[in-house]
């Protein structure tokens, strides 16, 4: 446990056995719909580090910047529907990459970019780019879209991740640089809704009819060259990751209900428990697994379903320990920064009247 969090929480895995509690330093606004506040991604400033700047996607709401003292520096609203019956832009995932920010577009199924700067953003994208999953303009209104996105430089190329909306796909994007930015997709990968068990039983995983597990939080590992991913109703992924394509994705965590039979009832709309838990599942992480982030040697997951974050051994997935982090619950996504900036950013999903974001600097 040698990064910065990992020495900075070691007293609190000394000293209690529960938990841990860590206090945020800052927290952001409170974003009301249709500003839903949902992930969020740090800039650092190469020239004057504390004046860096936090982004967040707020859905509908656009993408909003705040400096280190977690007030609002400007939000950019998300794009207007082309027609009247089209949907609207939503932000769903921010990652950065040098002085860009790619957003995923969930409403338009399109891949945004961003330049940062100490006051904010603008929007540098290709007009005509084109969706990434969606054929025509009228599957866009469908919304099996963009969702969880992550960026990184592999193989000597700026690349972007993004997985798409109730569906197993995630595709890989090369970045087009020039007076615009664009980004081509050059591979996908379906990863599995259907898992055979230790007892040898087939276990599909539940969900609305029509809908696979998704996945939404992601991060790559530029120095193995590695991508992981939350499937949420599954656990994480392990995969090896080109310029150009995927390695074989290897589960290295699984949720705790993973293997447990459920049904769907659409009268709540809600997967139920349909007997007993096998016990076949991890023992971290409570559905959803959702934001990744990493820093050095450690990974941080969110365990969204009882409002923990766990931090893992990279090199062996090992559960290092898990810790929460007061008043934030039900987190989607989280960015952590170490060095001459120690920052942990993360989603606060349940906020009296709505979302916002909370700053731990260590």
């Amino acid at each position: 446990m040698s990064s910065p969090l990992a020495l900075a929480l070691v007293p609190l895995f000394l000293t209690t056995p529960a938990t841990p509690v860590i206090t945020p330093t800052v927290i952001t606004q409170t974003f009301e719909e249709p500003a839903d506040a949902d992930d969020p991604a740090i800039w650092v400033n190469p020239r004057n580090t504390e004046r860096s700047v936090v982004l967040g996607t707020l859905k509908e709401g656009g993408l909003a910047a705040f400096d280190l003292n977690g007030r609002t520096i400007s939000v950019l609203p998300a794009p207007q529907p082309p027609t009247p019956d089209a949907k609207p832009g939503r932000y769903n995932n921010v990652d950065v990459l040098g002085d860009l920010a790619f957003v995923s577009d969930r409403g338009r199924d399109r891949v945004r970019v961003f330049k940062v700067d100490e006051h904010g953003v603008k929007d540098v994208t290709n007009p005509a780019t084109k969706p990434v999953f969606s054929q025509t303009e009228q599957e866009v209104d469908e919304q099996r879209t963009v969702y969880g996105l992550a960026a990184g430089h592999v193989g000597g190329k700026d690349v972007v991740v993004t997985s798409r909306r109730n569906e197993t796909s995630i595709a890989l994007l090369q970045v087009q640089k020039g007076t615009t930015y664009d980004t081509k997709k050059v591979s996908t990968l379906d990863l599995p809704s259907t898992f055979t068990l230790p007892n040898g039983q087939s276990w599909t995983v539940c969900g609305e009819p029509g809908e696979g597990p998704q996945v939404e939080g992601m991060v790559i590992d530029e120095r193995t060259s590695t991508l992981y991913a939350a499937q949420e109703d599954v656990g994480i992924w392990r995969i090896p990751l080109r310029a150009n394509g995927f390695g074989r994705p290897q589960l290295v965590d699984k949720v705790r209900s993973f293997g447990a039979p459920q049904k769907y009832n659409p009268e709540t709309e809600e997967c139920e428990a349909d007997g007993e838990n096998p016990g076949f599942g991890g023992k971290w992480l409570e559905a959803d697994a959702e934001g990744l982030t990493l820093t050095d040697d450690v990974l941080i997951a969110s365990s969204q379903g009882d409002s923990r974050f766990v931090a893992y051994r990279k090199a062996d997935m090992k559960p290092l320990r898990d810790f929460r982090i007061k008043d934030v619950e039900h987190s989607d996504g989280a960015d952590i920064v170490t060095g001459k900036l120690n920052l942990l950013v993360v989603h606060d999903g349940e906020r009296p009247n709505g979302t916002g974001f909370a700053f731990i600097r260590f």
